[in-house]
């Protein structure tokens, strides 16, 4: 397929954040109405294996179907409960292989998040399971749910390429249910240990583990209640891990109307449950070890609790690449659901790169941009230490078309050019484009109203570009059920209005009625409106939510008169922070403009002093133009300044 012709299907499922536009092949699965617990399975004919794929996504994508009718005086639940969602792959051989799991979410047509239009999706790296992803196969959804309302869709995209190494063996461990804390029928009873012996080749094994709790006995296990496991080889412990989602008030996905905000045995409603990798350390090509998972040692009189497991090991040859920097995910900014929470964003875009090569990568060049916009690319170049199948997040310096995007669908793109200031080896996981849609303009004056609840466990505050708290209110100092009223002055520049509460039951919360509501409001100042705040759902959002804005800027540059103050930076070149001294003048009160090649104002501060200290370190690599304003006389002063980060 051409790249071109594939752009608008990897926009329909979601893939252009979190894969390369190569050339493609996808591949339709399951399409089925999720109507009660049942094994749903469908017969998918795979590419038959000829060809190379450097990454093979699976995408699970779930919707809501309108339930039939019941008598009158029948209670009948429709997609409102969290219920397991199991994805396997039936061998030839009659075994099941877990794809991927999910928990569905609260999604009761009651919340604004969940209309009978909804979808979500959902994508699963199964790359590594390529032997068995091939020719015709049955491909089955488990769903545990004890009533209807969820669609279920998956569809597979393979990615033709050099995958990061080549799969020699895969070895299935474990795949069950099993109970935790009987004596009578101890976990360890039913988790026996595995004997591998990996294939001629093998330069590294690891084991793949899926493991999600349910159940609640008198201690809340295993659904609300952590616990942990150790990985042995051979006897030995080469990996510790509780067994706990410890962030379930940040679900990218809510409000829900359920218990959403609550964490819970590794998984929380309406998100993945989310496979840890463990390198099984002390395996070599044709010796055979033993490998076990042993489980905290728990006992209660009246067990109820059990983990669902799923354990694979997979033996690797030695790396197709010694450098190869893959850019996974660009998270923001993004319209993509899954990183809901940090759009619209504004301000500095984030990317998530990984290291498939062999060798520890120590820089890496990316260049970014707003299509169709006339600033251009801007650079910039990350210097740390990324292991071999690492992973980081960075964050890139701001691109300042984000502040003009025009309202509708904009598209970002980002681009590794250079990798410890070589060629990558492998240029065709190197760039992603996303569609993304700009962050709201709000006035340079705006007025918070902020009412406290009854435990007052809420804060906000308002930062600019540079960090900087422009405004706030604390929790520890607030009463509780009052109203804070602030008039906040926002000089030209991007903010982020950022909402905590320690709780994590947000300013309102169905299952905690005795906290009270409390609200938080933003309006303008020249007309008594309110500023929509998309992420605030009326308080009910766990712990926090965040809203990026800009503010306007300046409608021109102001003509420059009377040039005889005189205006110095030094350093110049510079990178982080510039000191300005200002001489022959009597009065220095005004205010400094900085002017990019473009014309746009891109930072606008006061000055008071002969001396002013000036950050740059938010700024692209270029050339600037300095402009000082005195606010008494209108006299003005220039120069230049080349930044080089």
């Amino acid at each position: 397929m051409k790249q071109l012709l594939l752009l608008a299907a990897f926009c329909l499922f979601g893939l252009t954040s979190f894969a390369a536009v190569g050339d493609t092949t996808f591949v339709q699965g399951n399409i089925v109405n999720l109507n009660y617990y049942n094994n749903f399975d469908s017969t998918i004919v795979f590419p038959p294996g000829n060809k190379s794929y450097q990454k093979i996504i699976m995408i699970f994508t779930l919707g809501k179907y309108v339930c039939p009718p019941v008598p009158p005086g029948t209670t009948y639940y429709c997609s409102d409960w969290d219920y397991t969602v199991q994805n396997f792959l039936m061998t030839k051989t009659g075994d099941t292989v877990e794809l991927g799991r999910l928990i569905t979410p609260y999604a009761n047509t009651s919340y604004t998040r969940f209309p009978m239009t909804w979808k979500q999706r959902y994508t699963y790296d199964v790359t590594d399971m390529y032997p068995l992803l091939k020719d015709s196969a049955t491909v089955r959804i488990h769903y545990s749910g004890y009533s209807g309302g969820f669609t279920a869709n998956i569809t597979f995209a393979f990615i033709e390429g050099t995958p990061p190494r080549n799969v020699l063996g895969i070895n299935k461990l474990w795949n069950k249910s099993v109970p935790f804390g009987n004596a009578n029928n101890p976990i360890t009873a039913s988790i026996a240990p595995v004997t591998l012996t990996p294939p001629s080749g093998t330069v590294s094994s690891a084991m793949k583990f899926i493991i999600s709790g349910h159940g609640s006995d008198a201690n809340g296990c295993s659904e609300f209640c952590s616990k942990y496991y150790d990985v042995l080889v051979d006897g030995n412990s080469v990996a510790h891990k509780d067994i706990w989602r410890a962030n379930c008030g940040l679900n990218h996905l809510y409000p829900q109307s359920g218990t959403w905000i609550y964490d819970r045995g590794n998984w929380c409603p309406g998100d993945k449950v989310f496979e840890t990798y463990f390198p099984l350390t002390g395996l070599s090509a044709g010796v055979a070890k033993p490998v076990d998972v042993e489980f905290e040692n728990y006992q209660i009189a009246s067990p109820s609790a059990s983990y669902t497991i799923s354990g694979y090991a997979y033996h690797y040859g030695a790396f197709n690449n010694a450098l190869d920097a893959s850019l996974e995910e660009i998270i923001a900014p993004s319209n993509h659901e899954i990183n809901y929470r940090e759009n619209h964003r504004v301000g500095n875009p984030v990317v998530r790169v990984r290291n498939i090569g062999g060798s520890t990568i120590s820089s890496i060049k990316l260049e970014y941009k707003v299509i169709g916009t006339s600033t251009g690319l801007y650079t910039y170049v990350w210097n740390g230490a990324l292991a071999p199948l690492a992973d980081t997040v960075i964050e890139l310096p701001e691109n300042y078309d984000l502040r003009t995007a025009p309202t509708g669908t904009n598209y970002f793109q980002v681009r590794i050019v250079k990798v410890n200031n070589n060629d990558d080896a492998n240029t065709t996981n190197n760039s992603l484009t996303v569609d993304f849609t700009a962050a709201p303009v709000w006035e340079n004056q705006i007025v918070v109203k902020f009412k406290t609840n009854t435990t007052v466990e809420t804060s906000y505050t308002i930062k600019n570009a540079a960090g900087v708290i422009v405004a706030q209110r604390n929790a520890t100092n607030l009463a509780a059920n009052t109203v804070y009223t602030d008039t906040v002055n926002l000089p030209p520049s991007w903010y982020v209005l950022e909402v905590t509460d320690d709780g994590c039951d947000g300013l309102k919360f169905w299952a905690n009625s005795a906290q009270g509501t409390g609200y938080i409001q933003v309006f303008r100042t020249s007309i008594p409106i309110q500023f929509s705040l998309k992420n605030y759902f009326s308080g009910d959002f766990g712990c926090g939510f965040k809203q990026y804005f800009s503010t306007a800027w300046p409608a021109q540059i102001p003509t420059l008169v009377n040039e005889t103050i005189q205006m110095e930076a030094v350093p110049n070149p510079a990178n982080n922070m510039v000191e300005l001294s200002f001489s022959n003048i009597n009065q220095v009160a005004g205010y400094l403009l900085v002017v990019n090649t473009m014309g746009m104002v891109v930072a606008k501060q006061q000055v008071s002093n002969t001396q002013h200290s000036l950050s740059v370190a938010d700024l692209a690599s270029g050339v600037y133009e300095l402009i000082y304003v005195n606010d008494q006389s209108g006299t003005t002063a220039k120069t230049k300044l080349v930044v080089n980060h």
